[in-house]
């Protein structure tokens, strides 16, 4: 055990961290052209964080932020409905209440880093909310996911 970790045990007294290897993670399909994959849930419905890939020319429609987004473009472009291009390396913050919409654009899907405090509604026409995804429902569509497909369901809340 390295030097600095034995330190840090007889320092602190805290819950050990929790390790999610992405490749034991499925790409859970969430429409034509996106998908998702797993990092966390956070406990008590708060948020979640995963990685987003969204196939070029897709849409991500008008939805609405309850809490905070911070997301990091790792690979592929994105633009914003503000004409903003995002690439690899590029982060965007959505503070709550933020209402947007963008799309994966270029010749390879968009991956980004996803850490979404609340939920994200999606808006229909009117601006009513049409579908809402937040911690408990994408865990949800997680489970499902991996069930129907004789995936290993690992426990990815905090």
């Amino acid at each position: 055990m390295p030097a600095h970790a034995t330190a840090a045990r007889t320092l602190l007294h805290t819950t050990p961290a929790r390790l999610t290897r992405s490749v034991d993670t499925p790409w859970v399909p969430l429409g034509p052209g996106r998908a998702f994959k797993p990092i966390r849930f956070l406990s008590n419905d708060r948020g979640y964080v995963a990685l987003m890939r969204v196939d070029p020319g897709t849409v991500i429609p008008p939805h609405r932020h309850t809490g905070e987004v911070h997301a990091l473009n790792l690979e592929g472009d994105r633009e914003l409905c503000s004409g903003e291009r995002i690439g690899p390396g590029d982060y965007v913050f959505e503070p709550a209440g933020n209402i947007d919409t963008w799309q994966a654009v270029g010749d390879q899907p968009a991956i980004v880093l996803i850490s979404v405090f609340g939920a994200v509604e999606y808006l229909d026409d009117d601006g009513n909310v049409a579908t809402r995804f937040s911690s408990r429902s994408m865990e949800a569509v997680y489970r499902t996911y991996c069930a129907a497909n004789g995936i290993n369901i690992h426990d990815l809340l905090d």
